[in-house]
């Protein structure tokens, strides 16, 4: 690879941010096996897994200067916005899973990546990367190779799940650009923990409500996938996608995140002894290609933030 023009950033900080980022989605991909082996309620559930995941960061991390970066004018606000799509999509993503199905209401979330590519240049004030559209139309031709089978099944749909389900995408792709934008602002752990808090005080009401006023009992498996979830699927990847985002493009994230689909099967596989389909591995290759290109091809993204280039800090 030549050598990075001035301002950009070094390839092996590049080449570290892309694999955070991946690595974050592949963990990603264990919520949905995790989510369907419990019964609890999926808002209570991503409120005890924002806890545990807060609480854990917090006892590592939470320093003065955390609090310090947290009270800044420049920073809250944005910890608020990003907190509020964060939550948001959560929420409405859960609302269209049960109004639609399972393949709509992942298709129209992984609709954010044609956001993001459309306002990113303008957001970030960055050069438009040509590449992120061939590899972005052949992420998507994955993702629906994937989903085909589920969506060619779907009978009468609700209108009201759809309406959900796209907005996902977009309240999925604002969330991204605003917590790329405090990358430059904050520390990785500081973004992370804020969201963590901000989601778990966002769905406390809805989750204390499904639990508590339905008469709901936890179940040992319950608080055993919440601890999973809160250590391995939100404390652990919410600190690599954040730091992972801080050297790559958004767009180039955005595109990666596809393997949160590609490898959701894949642990329904191995937990719940569900075989993924031939379209499911094809369409794994597609988006596996999508992603390549973006590495090999993109343009580099620009040093940002108080400690890039320090994972974690």
């Amino acid at each position: 690879m030549s050598a990075p023009t001035k301002g950009q950033a070094r390839p092996r900080d590049v080449m570290e941010g892309y694999a955070l980022v991946a690595v974050s989605f592949l963990i990603w991909g264990l919520i949905g096996a995790l989510v369907r082996w419990v019964t609890m309620p999926e808002s209570a559930l991503n409120v005890l897994r924002m806890v545990i995941g807060a609480a854990l960061v917090g006892a590592l991390f939470a320093r003065r200067a955390t609090f310090a970066e947290v009270r800044r004018r420049d920073v809250w606000p944005n910890l608020l916005l990003m907190g509020a799509f964060s939550a948001s999509t959560i929420l409405l993503f859960f609302v269209a899973m049960r109004l639609t199905d399972v393949a709509v209401g992942m298709f129209l979330l992984f609709t954010s990546p044609v956001y993001v590519a459309l306002l990113a240049p303008r957001f970030m004030r960055q050069p438009v990367d040509r590449v992120v559209y061939p590899a972005l139309a052949i992420a998507v031709a994955g993702m629906l190779v994937i989903l085909l089978p589920g969506l060619l099944g779907v009978g009468g749909l609700s209108l009201l799940g759809v309406a959900c389900g796209a907005a996902t995408g977009f309240l999925y792709a604002c969330y991204a650009l605003v917590t790329k934008r405090l990358t430059g602002r904050a520390r990785s752990t500081t973004i992370a923990l804020a969201e963590m808090v901000i989601d778990a005080v966002l769905l406390l009401p809805l989750g204390a409500w499904q639990v508590f006023g339905t008469g709901y009992d936890i179940t040992r498996n319950d608080v055993v996938a919440a601890v999973v979830l809160g250590v391995v699927c939100t404390a652990l990847p919410y600190v690599l996608y954040v730091e992972g985002l801080r050297r790559v493009r958004v767009e180039h994230a955005s595109i990666i995140g596809y393997l949160e689909p590609v490898s959701a099967p894949f642990y329904a596989y191995l937990l719940l002894g569900e075989a993924p389909a031939p379209t499911t591995v094809l369409g794994a290759v597609l988006i596996t290609v999508a992603g390549v290109l973006v590495i090999v091809y993109g343009q580099r993204e620009t040093p940002v933030g108080p400690d890039a280039g320090d994972a974690g800090s």
